[in-house]
């Protein structure tokens, strides 16, 4: 059975990687994975391929055994798969709940690492990974210190793993979206702490670019000119004065 496995797929660039990859090639199942059911079966009329509605809590580890579990009575030939799920918190490290900080770690890190492990068992050449970064991975970002971090480690594990995947005939690729309209915001705005957005992108054409990107084998994809100026200025630039910039333009 040849399907797509994609994580986050309730709302954002999770759910425009489903309704993209169901366009654009063939699939016998798509796998739709988030904690909204409802959210799930309202994309799954959208789809064009049967899709499985598969309501799990990715932080929980038993969510991580129930999908194993899964792959081991199908044992499908997962063709791509599409880490999105994740959040984000916009405030001073010190002010936001301890629970809320390991939540954000284990989601976007440990979730992704335990989900990309498992699929790999069932991924053949030919297969590829899609992993959701973000512009922050690229520099330390006060106000915002666990999210870029985390998705710091995204690009990192990314990046290697698609070196040692290569004899496998198996790719990876980072996405590092800048400022994305998406329901992100509403969990991430916690207070004003962060204010200053330079440019929005929408989530459908940062996925459309990233479907181009990995058909040209790049391991990240960027979308927009500024944004790929920005990551070219930050490994050039003392992270101390990047961070200097940031903190002046959110007006700390």
């Amino acid at each position: 059975m040849n399907i797509a496995v994609i994580t986050g797929a309730s709302s954002g660039m999770g759910r425009d990687f489903a309704l993209q990859l169901d366009a654009s090639q063939s699939f016998d199942e798509i796998w739709l994975i988030a904690r909204r059911a409802e959210k799930l079966e309202e994309l799954k009329k959208e789809l064009k391929a049967p899709a499985r509605v598969l309501s799990l809590d990715l932080e929980k580890d038993e969510s991580l055994e129930a999908y194993a579990s899964l792959l081991k009575e199908t044992k499908p030939d997962i063709r791509v798969l599409v880490n999105a799920a994740g959040f984000g918190r916009f405030t001073a490290f010190e002010k936001d709940d301890l629970s809320t900080q390991l939540s954000m770690a284990r989601l976007n890190d440990l979730a992704l690492v335990g989900v990309t492990w498992l699929s790999l068992q069932y991924m053949h050449p030919g297969s590829c990974v899609y992993q959701l970064g973000s512009m922050s991975a690229w520099q330390p970002v006060p106000y915002m210190s666990i999210y870029a971090a985390s998705k710091a480690f995204v690009l990192s594990f990314t990046r290697a793993l698609n070196v040692e995947l290569k004899g496998r005939g198996i790719r990876l690729m980072a996405v590092c979206p800048g400022w994305v309209r998406t329901e992100f915001f509403d969990r991430a705005r916690h207070d004003d702490t962060v204010c200053y957005y330079n440019r929005w992108y929408e989530s459908k054409d940062v996925v459309k670019k990233a479907l181009k990107d990995m058909k040209k084998g790049k391991d990240v994809s960027v979308l927009g000119f500024p944004e790929r100026l920005q990551v070219l200025l930050v490994k050039l630039l003392p992270h101390r004065l990047v961070m200097k910039v940031w903190c002046r333009q959110q007006k700390h």
